[in-house]
């Protein structure tokens, strides 16, 4: 709810105020001794009585949750059809959820162990918006550090959400942000000194205007993510990006340093001696970048393409996490049950076809907010 709201805000100062809000997924739990259930329907009805006033006054539209995953037309146009929860389930489904299909997968726990022995490096966490990238981030580097590591967490995500999910400070851990206002001031007032130290009002009046580019800010951004790769030379550093399409702009600034920075040296005898963030991040020894998802279908397609993208620039993932998973919550409510069979196939496309490692985590009623229930999430 608060990204709508500050995507409202954002919108009106744009002159665009004609908004509705459409709320999606809306659930009604059908089986009152259903726990997991009820939770879901508590915290739905929790965040609709809380909106924020950028979104309370808004003409809004509620989507019921459906048992079906919306890919294709004939499950678009069911989408806003009257919900008929006892046709949704065909018997095929019906058969399907008396067996469960085989999953490897691990444990985060297991991963952050993994992930320990390096003894350093950076690990990037990637994933769409929603799907629960900043706490996953949280939750490895809190591992890290219980493990006897010093960790730098850090964020390109304009929602900076890190502070606010840690809810705490833990010795040894730091926690900070690459701020795009603030790199970018920092940034002009670097060049301001350098190159327009020598120039005359004029002169530095049209250099400023140069700077005013939306492209300072990329440049800025990008070399404190520069700093950020070359700190994991010698320590962990966690990376929480930004949702998937502000981090490939920001790979693309990488991949451009890297062609520029290699044609300019090209020939030349120091040249094997040039290495570029680019590299770093297509280094299985320093960097370890994990994707996270939801066990839907166009969340995975769209963490698959993810994939693709980070493959054309040779950078492969080393893991996978599956969030939010309803199957181990022993829901017995008829609706969550038919979504467990879309959720199981899903989550085996990732294990069995998509990922070198998997981890699956559930579902739970309560958000991971502070250390201890963050270090939850790694302990075992």
């Amino acid at each position: 709810m608060q990204e709508a709201a500050r995507t409202s805000d954002e919108l009106r100062l744009l002159g665009l105020g004609n908004q509705r809000l459409a709320i999606n997924g809306v659930f009604h739990a059908s089986q009152p001794d259903d726990a997991a259930a009820n939770a879901i329907e508590a915290l739905g009805r929790e965040a609709m009585a809380h909106l924020p006033d950028a979104l309370a006054a808004l003409p809004r539209d509620e989507v019921p949750l459906r048992a079906f995953n919306t890919v294709g037309l004939p499950a678009l146009r069911a989408l806003l059809g009257v919900a008929n929860n006892s046709n949704e389930y065909s018997e095929e489904a019906q058969k399907s959820l008396k067996f469960s299909i085989a999953t490897p997968t691990a444990t985060l726990g297991q991963l952050t162990d993994e992930l320990a022995t390096a003894g350093r490096g950076l690990i990037m966490v990637m994933g769409k918006g929603g799907v629960g990238k900043t706490t996953i981030a949280a939750a490895l580097a809190v591992g890290l550090v219980q493990r006897g590591h010093s960790v730098h967490l850090t964020t390109t995500d304009p929602a900076a959400h890190v502070s606010q999910t840690l809810a705490g400070e833990l010795p040894g851990l730091k926690v900070d942000r690459i701020d795009p206002v603030a790199e970018t001031q920092a940034y002009i007032a670097k060049i301001m000194a350098s190159k327009g130290k020598h120039l005359d009002a004029d002169g530095k009046a049209l250099l400023l205007e140069d700077l005013q580019s939306p492209c300072t800010e990329e440049v800025a951004v990008f070399h404190a993510f520069s700093r950020v790769v070359n700190e994991a030379r010698s320590a962990f550093v966690v990376l929480d990006t930004a949702p998937t399409g502000h981090s490939l702009l920001l790979m693309d600034a990488t991949g451009a340093y890297h062609r520029q920075m290699t044609q300019a040296y090209e020939g030349m005898a120091n040249a094997k001696h040039i290495v570029t963030p680019l590299m770093r991040l297509q280094d299985p020894d320093t960097t370890k970048v994990l994707l996270v998802t939801l066990p839907e279908t166009t969340p995975v397609t769209q963490a698959a393409a993810l994939q693709d993208d980070l493959r054309r620039a040779h950078i492969e993932p080393w893991a996978w996490v599956v969030n939010k998973s309803l199957a181990a919550t022993g829901t017995v409510d008829p609706l969550l049950q038919a979504r467990l069979v879309g959720e199981q196939q899903q989550t085996a496309r990732v294990a069995q076809g998509l990922a070198q490692r998997t981890c699956a985590l559930p579902w739970l009623a309560e958000a991971p907010v502070g250390v201890a229930a963050l270090a939850a999430l790694t302990s075992t």
